[in-house]
């Protein structure tokens, strides 16, 4: 898809083409709507981020919330959206050992109990290693802190996943 067909799209089919752009989160892509027609790809995400931040917590909330954790029962589900699916591997998440598998998980919920809502972040181009650091080392952040770092992380992996939709 171009952009300029992205543009010529009714309001119900540019929200249906990107709802999935934020995970989970349609309302996000039905928000950026009206800024149409975009000139590039980050007038767009630009659009779609400025959405997400003027969103009530609680409805931010929701968007992180929507994220899911990394190997975690989605993926052992093969519940995970075909975006979450690829990110994930491209990563190498799908080819955790057990240790590290084991690793991921009790991070994941001990990250989890500490703030509210699941590590969120942009995993392509990290090693499942990195990812781990980083895991350990936000852990210790503030939920304030954790919570905008999520929503910066999510506003990355929409602007890849617009760059690979509209590539």
């Amino acid at each position: 898809m171009t952009l300029d067909q992205l543009n010529a799209l009714t309001t119900a089919e540019f929200t249906a083409t990107l709802g999935g752009i934020f995970e989970h989160s349609p309302w996000i892509a039905a928000a950026a709507a009206p800024a149409r027609p975009f000139a590039d790809v980050a007038a767009l995400h630009a659009a779609m981020v400025t959405a997400m931040r003027a969103a009530p917590h609680e409805r931010q909330l929701a968007l992180i919330r929507a994220h899911p954790e990394l190997a975690g029962k989605e993926a052992a589900a093969g519940t995970l959206t075909a975006d979450s699916r690829g990110e994930q591997a491209s990563a190498g998440l799908d080819q955790c050992t057990a240790a590290e598998l084991a690793q991921l998980r009790a991070l994941n919920a001990a990250y989890r109990e500490r703030h509210g809502f699941p590590f969120v972040i942009a995993v392509r181009g990290l090693t499942r290693h990195q990812i781990l650091a980083a895991l350990a080392h936000r852990i210790e952040n503030t939920s304030e802190a954790e919570f905008d770092t999520c929503l910066q992380q999510i506003a990355r992996i929409a602007r890849l996943r617009l760059e690979a939709l509209l590539a």
